[in-house]
């Protein structure tokens, strides 16, 4: 779930990690672009139709629209590494816009299950958007035993 993208090849970044994954994408409203942006098609190649892309309004239609699930919201100023999390199915990923990241009115949604960070060495600021995302998807993917994944012959 991105939470006002503003950058469309990140978002495009996006798309694909999601195609690749199988993860459902959620953006939520204003979004820094158009969706039809030439930047978010390149970025997102031919996997926008093998992608699951749904924009919100904001950000409780967002949350309505995952019913039951918990949610962690990703941020430079938690102490839970992501890798912490015993992931179930259903689990949302929220990730802030860039370059603010999530404003603390979001971080204290009665929604959030917990705030988790990415590991990164001692005075790094943050990661691109997208290799985020697509760092946790991955993360919660492997503790799901990479289900549906096509391993090589």
């Amino acid at each position: 779930m991105f939470h006002e993208p503003r950058i469309p090849p990140n978002t495009g970044n996006a798309i694909r990690t999601a195609a690749a994954t199988g993860c459902e994408l959620h953006l939520v409203e204003p979004l820094g672009f158009d969706l039809s942006e030439p930047k978010l098609k390149r970025a997102g190649l031919d996997y926008h139709d093998l992608a699951s892309v749904t924009v919100h309004p904001d950000l409780d239609t967002a949350f309505a629209a995952v019913p039951g699930a918990r949610v962690f919201a990703f941020t430079a100023h938690a102490a839970t590494f992501h890798t912490d999390i015993d992931y179930r199915d259903g689990d949302a990923l929220l990730f802030g816009p860039e370059p603010t990241g999530l404003v603390p009115e979001v971080l204290a949604h009665p929604r959030i299950t917990d705030l988790v960070r990415i590991p990164m060495l001692a005075g790094r600021r943050s990661l691109n958007l997208s290799n985020a995302a697509a760092v946790a998807a991955y993360e919660v993917w492997r503790q799901r035993g990479f289900t549906g994944a096509v391993r090589g012959s």
